[in-house]
């Protein structure tokens, strides 16, 4: 007959929780850019399905490269923006993709994203191809960029049918600050809305 040890029962709990934490974390640690697109690629649809401004909101959130996209964006305006300004200006940009995903999404219902392939990779990121397999049975081809943050990576840009994601960025916000003075606090308020 065998006598439950509640405090060792507890102990071995323990250990398999501590074990499956460490398993989990050195999983994400050894996640591939091609793995790591794959997931985002997957939360982007279920956002798509959900059809909401915060379901983009967070996808974004949480993946996008929100400094590197958004200092870029701004150009030469970039050094005007102080730093204790800029969260809210990521904050803005942020808020500004999502209602655009949001509203255009239904157009362009995907059925599937599947990454084909991954590049080699470098200090400037590594290039993940992935093919995007609309409802209609269209497919297109997507390369995204993607840049190590920490122990993960985020999203720099993305490129579909040849045209990279942040030259629209770039030529829109840039061109708006300076037909409002020079001021990139005047998008930040227009990106805001």
């Amino acid at each position: 007959m065998t006598v439950w040890n509640g405090g060792r029962s507890l102990q071995w709990l323990a250990l398999i929780m501590v074990s499956f934490v460490s398993f989990t974390t050195s999983a994400a640690l050894a996640e591939s850019p091609a793995v790591y697109m794959q997931r985002v690629q997957n939360e982007l649809i279920a956002a798509q399905r959900n059809g909401g401004v915060v379901a983009f909101s967070n996808v974004l959130r949480s993946h996008m490269d929100s400094p590197g996209i958004g200092l870029t964006a701004l150009g030469p305006h970039a050094r005007t923006l102080p730093k204790t300004e800029r969260p809210a200006y990521y904050a803005a940009m942020i808020n500004f993709i999502a209602k655009y995903a949001a509203k255009t999404a239904p157009q362009y219902p995907v059925a599937r994203a599947t990454v084909v392939g991954q590049g080699p990779g470098d200090a400037g990121g590594t290039n993940v191809d992935a093919r995007i397999t609309m409802r209609t049975g269209e497919s297109y081809d997507i390369r995204w960029l993607v840049v190590k943050s920490g122990s993960t990576y985020k999203v720099r840009d993305a490129q579909v049918v040849g045209f990279w994601m942040t030259s629209f960025l770039n030529d829109l916000f840039q061109n708006y600050i300076s037909e409002n003075g020079n001021n990139p606090r005047a998008l930040i308020l227009a990106l805001s809305r």
